[in-house]
């Protein structure tokens, strides 16, 4: 496995040794020591599957307090791009987002920590989105940035998306509260 950090600190994305013959293809899609080595030091404790049709918009999501949650998101059909949002106040990057493609094609995985807003477009004809999360779901907790925020001015690559009504009620990004403060890293 290969792991590679992003221009964003904390977001990392996972290759995994792929082996592929006539029948088809295997690969470890998750080994909790190589994890944690690569700084993926988190107990996951649910996954989580979504199916969705092209145009699909969904997020910007997160939750926020004791149910915070870090996530590690991959895609067993079709394609996706896939969006984590900054919103660790005080950070560098605060505000920025970071997208990577996402398919059963090139297998790969993107680790998104607590502290960022998570969303997917759908690229293909349908897409099966899988994720691990690190906390449970609780309604009273989870959070949404609209979509289509003018500051973040993310391009979903796809046009008329399909979104949720919930979804469509989401704060805009100016509006979101300081649930996260970035504390920057000390270098071993």
């Amino acid at each position: 496995m290969v792991f590679e950090k992003t221009f964003i600190d904390g977001l990392i994305i996972v290759k995994p040794n792929v082996y592929r013959d006539n029948r088809g293809y295997f690969f470890e899609s998750f080994m909790k020591e190589k994890y944690k080595e690569a700084g993926i030091d988190v107990e996951f404790i649910q996954d989580n599957i979504s199916k969705s049709i092209y145009r699909t918009v969904r997020g910007l999501h997160y939750q926020v307090g004791q149910f915070a949650q870090d996530k590690l998101c991959q895609v067993m059909y079709g394609k996706v791009l896939d969006f984590a949002v900054d919103i660790r106040f005080g950070s560098p990057t605060f505000g920025k987002y970071f997208a990577i493609e996402l398919s059963d094609e090139n297998n790969y995985q993107f680790f998104i920590p607590k502290g960022f807003a998570h969303g997917f477009s759908v690229l293909s004809e349908t897409a099966i989105f899988h994720y691990k999360v690190s906390n449970y779901y609780n309604k009273e907790s989870e959070r949404a940035i609209i979509y289509n925020d003018e500051i973040l001015n993310i391009d979903w690559k796809i046009e008329n998306p399909i979104v949720s009504d919930k979804d469509l009620q989401a704060e805009k990004f100016n509006n979101i509260n300081q649930d996260f403060i970035y504390v920057e890293k000390r270098k071993k």
